[in-house]
């Protein structure tokens, strides 16, 4: 158990308050000697901001570890091999050294580490290990390079992941690691309130080599020590504490490769960035980065207590969810298109990538297989409790390749494949869950025929069902999740509107309204004259009530104009309507859906043409 005492607390609270004082005179000086980052098209800043932050983060972490923390030969090559990456960052903010020598910097560093005895131990072979380990290190590094493109992003998420490392670390009865980590962490902090939006100072690239490198050689000696630990968590836990950085990484490294760009490009593509693209403002495209930072390091903690099948399919899960709406953040415009063009012209695999990434039902029957065999593995899971090493896993591996044939057989026979995901609706709910009925009908009848059903649970099979129903539907209705809770691409821009009618109509102009951003405008709420309306909220949007309120909400919530989407009104209550708008300065137009003959227009011009023609 760790000694919540005195002496381990000392240590944050120095590094903390060194933080805190330290940063301020950095970027004094950062500014006096002309370290300073200038605003650049690729770049997201726009005011000038002082450089070499990671200065006052390094100063702090190394000050309060020399003097204040207990040493040992592991936490020596933690600090030590993060200071000499730190060294490394120095000289390129001072000289900006080419990629390929930060880069023989990185590894030098990593082979410290790995010489002195951590690695990760996910094989039984040492030196696959070792090189796994220096990817490990040399990618962790980068990605927290990659990560710091947003005021207070990088230093946020460093902090959540030293934050969960440190309880990890006590978790497995390792104090003195827990206390060089929380003093870590608050050196973090203290810098953040500096860094945070808007800020003042960044941390250059001596600030996030030394973090990154520092934060993934800690987490080797969390899998590397304290006591025995399960296999998910030597597996998993890294990975997920670090969760976030490995996937802003990944999802730009992908894109910018899919556009014909080299990864190591600057640009305002990542996922923070696409995020206040919809709409969002900086500091909440931030806040919900770390909301998810913190959610995988909760994940971090949890599969430690729990059997590896069950920790397994959670992590599938959290990872699919992460997929997802990096998927959906792929369609939110990141590159000019004159751009993408030229690079098509010029590079034929990027053309064939780009094609590639428009046939979705590619990526939709991709993410099916990986949805059925996720469903079965969480049937077995929890049934068989474990089963990765009982007779129940044979059986699994026998019937795994039958489930996932006959499933996407029932799923394109009952037309899963058809939908569009934005538009998922009960219908196709109905259709998935035909198309899950009638695959686990068909598995059954195949597996009695071959196997004659000996061994296997019936009861496996209702769970898979119910399991694969649930991620089938889910997995489709993501999109829609993430219209209603990210913000649209005109979320809040173009004119304030009030539609009046809160029925079917006014639920279709307001989907339009959404949906259609040339149309500028900004929808606030409803307003009709039913009673038993007011209150009530429609996508979001409340009705406000009706009869002699318009005026009340015009002013309160700045209306501009009022769109009447009904078309039962009588002429009497629509005059009084055009008085209350003319009233108090609004204007007021109406929604109109008009179904018409073709013939009335072509004929015209059929006749204007060959009267030309005639001349």
């Amino acid at each position: 158990m760790f000694p919540l005492s005195l002496s381990n607390l000392i240590p944050p609270a120095v590094s903390f308050a060194l933080a805190l004082l330290l940063t301020p005179l950095v970027r004094m000086l950062a500014r006096r000697w002309g370290f300073v980052a200038k605003p650049k098209t690729d770049r997201w800043h726009k005011n000038s901001t002082a450089m070499m932050g990671g200065v006052a983060i390094w100063l702090a972490v190394a000050g309060t570890y020399l003097f204040l923390v207990p040493h040992s030969p592991q936490r020596w090559v933690v600090v030590g091999a993060a200071c000499f990456l730190f060294l490394v960052g120095l000289v390129d903010d001072w000289l900006h050294i080419k990629p390929y020598q930060k880069l023989i910097g990185q590894v030098i560093g990593a082979a410290i580490v790995v010489n002195y005895g951590l690695a990760l131990p996910w094989t039984r072979s040492l030196p696959v290990n070792m090189v796994i380990t220096i990817f490990w290190l040399i990618g962790i590094t980068n990605a927290i390079n990659l990560l710091d493109n947003m005021d207070g992003l990088a230093t946020g998420v460093a902090a959540i992941a030293s934050c969960f490392l440190t309880v990890n670390f006590v978790s497995v009865n390792q104090p003195t690691e827990a206390v060089m980590m929380a003093v870590f962490t608050a050196a973090l902090l203290g810098f953040l309130v500096y860094n945070s939006h808007p800020a003042s100072i960044f941390m250059g690239d001596s600030g996030s080599m030394f973090i990154g490198f520092f934060l993934a050689s800690a987490a080797l000696v969390n899998v590397s020590g304290g006591r025995s630990r399960s296999l998910a968590s030597v597996l998993a836990v890294p990975i997920l504490v670090l969760f976030i950085p490995i996937f802003d990484t990944t999802f730009v490294t992908i894109l910018r490769k899919v556009s014909g760009r080299a990864a190591s490009q600057g640009g305002r593509d990542h996922t923070s960035h696409r995020l206040v693209a919809l709409g969002m403002s900086e500091r909440r495209a931030v806040l919900m980065l770390y909301g998810l930072a913190a959610l995988s390091g909760v994940l971090a903690t949890t599969v430690r207590q729990m059997k590896f099948d069950v920790s397994l399919a959670l992590i599938a899960g959290f990872t699919l969810v992460l997929t997802l709406l990096g998927v959906y953040l792929a369609g939110v415009k990141g590159y000019d298109e004159e751009e993408q063009l030229r690079a098509a012209r010029d590079k034929p695999l990027f053309a064939f990538l780009v094609d590639l990434s428009y046939k979705r039902r590619i990526f939709e029957v991709l993410l099916d297989v990986f949805l059925i065999v996720l469903a079965y593995w969480s049937a077995y899971a929890i049934k068989f409790e474990p089963f990765s090493d009982s007779p129940a896993w044979k059986l699994f591996l026998r019937t795994l390749p039958v489930l996932v044939v006959v499933r996407l057989a029932a799923f394109l026979f009952f037309g899963v494949y058809r939908g569009i995901w934005r538009y998922t609706g009960m219908d196709d709910l109905v259709v998935f869950a035909k198309a899950v009925a009638g695959g686990s009908l068909a598995s059954m009848l195949i597996i009695l025929f071959k196997f004659r059903f000996q061994g296997f649970s019936r009861v496996v099979f209702v769970i898979d069902a119910l399991v694969m129903l649930m991620l089938l539907a889910g997995s489709r209705v993501a999109f829609r999740f993430f219209r209603r809770v990210l913000p649209a691409t005109n979320s809040g821009k173009g004119r304030r509107v009030l539609i009046y009618g809160a029925g079917d109509a006014g639920e279709l102009l307001l989907r339009e309204l959404l949906n259609n951003s040339e149309l500028s405008y900004a929808p606030v709420g409803f307003m009709d004259d039913d009673p038993k309306k007011r209150g009530k909220v429609i996508h979001g949007l409340r009705v406000f009530g009706g009869n002699g309120l318009l005026g009340k909400i015009a002013s309160e919530h700045q209306i501009e104009q009022l769109l009447i989407s009904t078309p039962r009104i009588s002429e009497e209550r629509l005059a009084e309507i055009a008085r209350e708008c003319e009233a108090n300065n609004i204007e007021l137009k109406r929604m109109s859906i008009k179904i018409e003959d073709i013939e009335e227009h072509l004929l015209p011009s059929f006749a204007r043409s060959a009267a030309k023609e005639d001349s």
